[in-house]
């Protein structure tokens, strides 16, 4: 069943090499951390929500808004078959109505700050900003060639953009959802800034990101999604 459709546009990725160690208490049961090219990554995403419906039907003031979310890449073995996914740390969109369904309903950790966007093209270049706000304003922004180019296989970009599931960690239970979309088109990133505390938005485990140099900075067009409804997996099971 379709939870949620919507369109997600002009993604901005902003990867980073983690210790896996930080990220294993953050693991949902059943799932293990998912590695391109022997690195770890965590990605801070930025990113339009368009056009968007719950349940088939649009929901009044909610259907375009940006979210930004940090996010790494794990992977679960089912049926000998891996399914690739994400765990989100902290999701931040500017209403508080989506807050509270997606943490209500996901049980993901959304929360709501005030946002803005500034979307520009002209005729060789884009260029994207999303901004929030806790006490202060943080931003990415990045400028790229306007010319989408296809995703190549067995690439990084392919890599980032290619997790179809989304888990999360509930207490002793693990949930999933899946995200369905096709391959998305990419530019070419020409310059970034950024202006990001990462110890004040997303705690401690993380505060030395804001000493790191990206390993990778992405866009991506995007496209219109389909989120299916949850099913909870598993249960940790107790070690004799």
């Amino acid at each position: 069943m379709n939870f949620l459709t919507a369109e997600w546009r002009k993604l901005a990725i902003i990867n980073y090499d983690i210790n896996p160690e930080i990220l294993k208490k953050y693991l949902p049961e059943g799932t293990e951390l998912d590695y391109y090219d022997g690195k770890c990554y965590v990605s801070l995403v930025g990113f339009m929500f368009l056009n968007t419906k719950l349940l088939g039907i649009p929901v009044p003031y909610h259907r375009n808004f940006e979210e930004v979310n940090l996010r790494f890449y794990v992977k679960k073995n089912e049926g000998n078959v891996w399914k690739r996914g994400v765990v989100f740390i902290k999701e931040i969109v500017p209403k508080p109505a989506l807050s509270f369904v997606a943490n209500s309903v996901y049980r993901e950790n959304y929360q709501t700050m005030r946002m803005k966007n500034k979307i520009q093209q002209n005729e060789n270049d884009f260029m994207i900003r999303y901004s929030w706000k806790d006490k202060n304003w943080h931003s990415v922004e990045i400028t790229a060639d306007n010319v989408a180019l296809p995703m190549e296989n067995d690439s990084e970009f392919e890599f980032i953009t290619e997790h179809y599931f989304g888990y999360t960690k509930r207490s002793e239970k693990t949930s999933e959802y899946e995200v369905c979309h096709p391959k998305w088109d990419w530019y070419r990133v020409k310059d970034y800034q950024m202006n990001v505390d990462f110890e004040k938005l997303y705690g401690t485990d993380f505060k030395n990101l804001n000493q790191q140099k990206p390993i990778s900075v992405m866009l991506a067009e995007g496209s219109e999604i389909t989120v299916k409804t949850k099913n909870i997996l598993c249960e940790k099971t107790e070690k004799v």
